[in-house]
């Protein structure tokens, strides 16, 4: 047998990018803060070793095949500025992106296992977050992804091209089914494609989800009637593990047509369960809720990019709620960017999920994010529509109309919104008002 003349220059936890094969690894990218004198490649191997058959001191069993074949593997340190002949005096700290290779055989295909083996221990070690990972195309095979995604929502509504309009029903806590119907219909009314549950709303004693539906349902059909439009009602299902089911199918037997989660407080695992349960056969609305306590750290923690995208997406969620740079909750415009891209760039053979910039939107910031995000969008809004000063119809009137003068002329809407609609006022009285109330700032505290 030839010998491999390049055994002997391989470290077991080390590796080229070419020196594997991408097919048979996971590779996840890191943000790591180390002090000067710290070796980042010491520190890298020591954490690839951690996470995959290895601990804090040599084992027995821990063999060198066993490491070859099921351990993780450093292929790539960058350092950011990138210091060549010397580390400039006064410097404390230095930036580094690391890039390590997890074995695909080690995660099968649960999402538990592989977050464990990717952000596991060592997120518990310091100043290091984990920005991406690369998922390869056998791992992934098993996963269905969103059920429906951007092209099945809109054929359940029957919209084939403009941004869709969403409305979280308001107050978020406290009302009853027959206050919430009422509410819901306004909406449905004025032109609002989805009306979803608030986060804070589940199933309540004093709301309880059977209750609940039938009366929503009965909203969908008098509006069907009345203007032709289907809606979508994303009834919050979050609850125990052991009635999520249970509440779904609640739901469904009922005659509800959609379905939303708190995914992150019961898990990613969860949202695959129900999205890939065949007898449940509703769009799942993930919403956003406890997202910040994963990402807003810029030096710990999971970015927003995996958190609310890609990870999201690979769950099955057809529909994300995420923030909007122009609303109420603080996020970088390229943020929320590149999380419409993990939403529905392609990503192996998974539907596209439809992103849902939310958050203290209101009519005057439509423009902004169409001309952002495109059409393939849906436009979240609680108090922009429901706080209106002549009701919710008139609410979600007021965004229709914005985005059908986008739709019609983004060039000149662009140009200057609120010259705009204050020039053809008589022709969108509802958006008028709503400028007039909050022009195009944002609504930032």
């Amino acid at each position: 047998m030839t010998k491999d003349i390049f055994s002997q220059y391989d470290p077991i936890e080390e590796a080229l990018q070419e020196g594997i094969d991408p097919e048979e690894y996971i590779i996840g990218t890191y943000m790591v803060q180390l002090g000067p004198r710290m070796d980042p490649w010491y520190l890298g191997r020591a954490a690839a070793c951690e996470q995959s058959t290895g601990t804090w001191v040599p084992v027995p069993a821990n063999t060198p095949e066993l490491r070859a074949k099921f351990g993780a593997k450093v292929i790539g340190i960058y350092e950011v500025p990138s210091y060549e002949f010397e580390i400039p005096k006064g410097v404390e700290e230095r930036n580094f992106i690391y890039q390590i290779a997890f074995p695909a055989i080690n995660q099968t295909d649960q999402i538990g296992l592989m977050l464990t083996a990717t952000i596991g221990n060592i997120s518990m070690g310091g100043k290091l977050k984990m920005l991406d990972l690369r998922f390869p195309k056998k791992w992934i095979k098993n996963f269905q992804g969103p059920r429906f995604g951007i092209e099945g929502i809109r054929k359940l509504l029957k919209v084939p091209d403009r941004p869709l309009l969403n409305n979280m029903i308001k107050p978020c806590s406290g009302w009853t089914p027959e206050v919430g119907a009422q509410l819901f219909y306004s909406a449905a009314l004025g032109g609002c494609d989805v009306v979803k549950d608030d986060e804070l709303i589940a199933d309540m004693e004093y709301n309880r989800i059977v209750d609940r539906v039938p009366l929503m349902m009965e909203a969908v059909d008098k509006v069907r009637d009345e203007i032709g439009e289907e809606t979508l009602y994303t009834v919050n299902i979050t609850d125990k593990l052991t009635k999520l089911k249970q509440n779904a199918l609640a739901v469904q037997d009922a005659g509800g047509n959609a379905l939303m989660l708190n995914y992150l407080v019961v898990g990613l695992p969860v949202l695959r369960m129900l999205a890939e349960d065949p007898e449940i056969k509703l769009p799942i609305l993930a919403h956003m809720d406890f997202a910040g306590a994963f990402y807003e750290s810029p030096i710990s923690g999971v970015s927003s990019f995996l958190i609310m995208g890609k990870l999201a997406r690979l769950a099955g969620a057809d529909i994300v709620v995420y923030p909007a740079p122009y609303g109420k909750a603080p996020f970088l415009k390229e943020k929320y960017m590149a999380l419409a891209k993990a939403q529905r760039y392609r990503m192996h053979h998974l539907k596209p999920t439809l992103p849902m910039p939310s958050g203290g939107i209101t009519p005057g910031m439509v423009s902004r994010v169409m001309q952002d995000l495109g059409n393939d969008i849906m436009i979240g809004s609680g108090g922009g529509i429901h706080a209106h000063p002549d009701g919710p119809v008139a609410g979600a009137r007021a965004f229709r109309q914005a985005i059908d003068i986008c739709m019609k002329d983004m060039a000149a809407a662009s140009e200057d919104f609120e010259d705009y609609v204050e020039d053809h006022e008589s022709e969108y009285p509802e958006l008028a008002k709503a400028m007039e109330t909050w022009g195009v700032s944002d609504t930032r505290f």
